[in-house]
């Protein structure tokens, strides 16, 4: 049996927000893997004129066509492309469903404000352009518009009411130091989903890039071994 993977990155961002994790399963599996790259994203951002239908109809249409080639299929959605890849989980038959960092809530002010805080340190000390934090950050707070950002909000209004209506294995992995998205956000969506077989994996030094923690390749490792592993007793697990 043929398995796709399908994944979506997330806001502001591109393929390469989850391309560490892309890498690994490709060099442990004969998957076919595809990331596209949502309208208005990528190395350059023109978001003046997208809407969250356009994004989610991006993702759709990747979707389908993978549907073509493969037998069965995956979907790993980070950040804004978790609450895509539930919208679709729960449109389509999909095999799993692997959501990281997803941004069914947004904006952790105590973290935020820390890494904020780190940023002015590495001012004064003159090390601002190797903070990673900033590197990712200062352009897209410059190149996002207003509208782009309220379009993000929609989507999760969106797709919210939906979550209890997904079934299928869902596996959750959530950065504890994520200042996008409050690492409480992965039990909301553990709570709320209504897939029988789930799992958190909860790192404890994660940002939300969470596929470029320091322990990332702990969950790298877990991850594939719930999307392989056979459908035993379904249980929710919960690994801190």
């Amino acid at each position: 049996m043929k398995t796709g993977v399908l994944g979506i990155h997330g806001f502001t961002g591109g393929p390469y927000e989850i391309q560490p994790f892309m890498d690994y399963l490709q060099a442990h599996t004969d998957w076919q893997i595809v990331v596209p790259t949502l309208p208005g994203h990528g190395e350059t951002l023109e978001l003046k004129n997208v809407s969250a239908e356009s994004w989610m109809m991006a993702a759709e249409q990747a979707l389908r066509q993978l549907q073509k080639e493969v037998d069965r299929i995956i979907i790993v959605g980070f950040s804004m492309g978790g609450i895509i890849a539930m919208y679709l989980a729960n449109r389509y038959p999909i095999h799993k469903l692997v959501l990281l960092s997803a941004a069914a809530k947004y904006i952790y002010p105590a973290q935020l404000l820390q890494d904020i805080k780190d940023m002015i340190k590495d001012t004064v000390t003159g090390k601002l352009e190797e903070n990673t934090l900033y590197k990712r950050y200062s352009e897209k707070l410059k190149d996002t518009p207003f509208p782009a950002t309220l379009e993000f909000m929609r989507l999760v209004r969106i797709v919210q009411p939906y979550y209890g209506q997904i079934t299928v294995p869902v596996y959750i992995v959530q950065g504890k130091k994520d200042g996008i998205v409050p690492y409480a956000t992965a039990q909301f969506i553990y709570d709320k989903i209504g897939s029988l077989k789930k799992e958190i994996v909860y790192s404890e030094s994660g940002k939300h890039h969470i596929c470029y923690c320091d322990d990332c390749e702990d969950w790298f490792n877990t991850a594939l071994l719930f999307l392989t592993g056979e459908e035993e007793e379904e249980r929710p697990r919960v690994i801190n």
